[in-house]
């Protein structure tokens, strides 16, 4: 048997790489996990990406409702929970309102999951082979 003294310790060992971006918060976590919420419904994401590809940045709800196989009421709704994840901002216009994406969260939901860029494999060299 060994002696107790004699073992390695390995939990000063790290088991794997250093985190490389920030952690996410308690808080903001669940900030967050509201907007995948808004975002886990079918006609919400559509609407989030016709907002987001529209030719000069926004686009007028008029356009927006003829897409879809729900009433405008309906799309609306969509939109209003869009608008309270903070996913899109809205600007009256008269009778329209025109909707715009909020590039600022959409950056920072994509940056959620950015990989750290891999390290390039390196040349074997001749006597490894």
């Amino acid at each position: 048997m060994s002696n107790p003294q004699e073992l390695e310790d390995v939990t000063a060992q790290a088991c794997c790489a250093p985190l490389s971006g920030p952690v996410l918060g308690e808080r903001e976590a669940a900030e967050l996990a509201g907007v995948f919420k808004a975002l886990s419904d079918p006609v919400r994401l559509r609407l989030l990406n016709l907002i987001a590809s529209h030719e000069g940045g926004e686009t007028c709800v008029c356009e927006l409702t003829g897409r879809f196989e729900v009433s405008a009421p309906t799309v609306s709704h969509h939109l209003k929970v869009l608008r309270r994840a903070g996913l899109i901002d809205g600007e009256r216009r008269g009778t329209w309102v025109y909707y715009r994406v909020v590039r600022e969260r959409l950056t920072r939901l994509s940056g959620l999951f950015a990989l750290p860029a891999s390290p390039r494999p390196e040349a074997r060299s001749p006597s490894s082979r």
